[in-house]
């Protein structure tokens, strides 16, 4: 892995990114994290969360402690990314319905209203998100990104665990990547 070159994990809320930093801290990247949001009944095995992220674009400057490390960021955040840095995005895909099925489960969970936002409008929302970002990444030279499937991982993570060691360089604890794979947190399935 580049030294140089910060590692983001990304993808749409509840569509398994803290189960990918997990994949990568197993396969050797150190993920950079606060730990201020902690493990719960939602995600058992952590976020993986680094509360600065949100506040791009204003705040860049923990830019430079990311290198040679994995961040997740938001999908709707990715582009606000600065220039200046080499970018390795893997991106993690979702289907939709059980996205929005584990959304309404946290919500609830949370004490909020499940139905104050429809599922239309949630679906709605994340295809701009995706759009965007789409279009973010086709224009930025210093921007490489692997999609991932999370539900192809949840029935046999060895494709994607053997592309994201090619993606990363080669040199991944490819079986500890694996192992990091918990099935029985596969919760909604569509």
């Amino acid at each position: 892995m580049d030294r140089e070159v910060v590692t983001v994990v990304s993808g749409l809320p509840r569509s398994g990114t803290s189960m990918l930093m997990k994949m990568l801290e197993a396969g050797g990247i150190e993920p950079l994290t606060d730990n201020v949001r902690t493990a719960d009944v939602d995600n058992p095995k952590g976020y993986f969360e680094f509360e600065r992220v949100k506040r791009l674009p204003e705040d860049t400057a923990w830019l430079p402690e990311a290198k040679g490390k994995a961040v997740k960021v938001l999908a709707e955040l990715v582009t606000k990314l600065p220039e200046g840095y080499e970018y390795k995005i893997i991106f993690i895909r979702r289907n939709i319905n059980e996205i929005l099925a584990s959304q309404k489960k946290m919500v609830v969970r949370r004490g909020g209203d499940p139905d104050a936002v429809s599922d239309e409008e949630l679906r709605q929302l994340f295809n701009k998100y995706l759009g965007i970002l789409r279009s973010w990444i086709e224009g930025q030279p210093n921007v490489d990104v692997l999609y991932v499937n999370y539900n192809e991982i949840m029935m046999d993570p060895a494709e994607a665990i053997a592309a994201i060691d090619e993606f990363m360089g080669g040199d991944m604890d490819t079986e500890a990547m694996r192992e990091a794979v918990d099935s029985e947190l596969y919760r909604n399935r569509a």
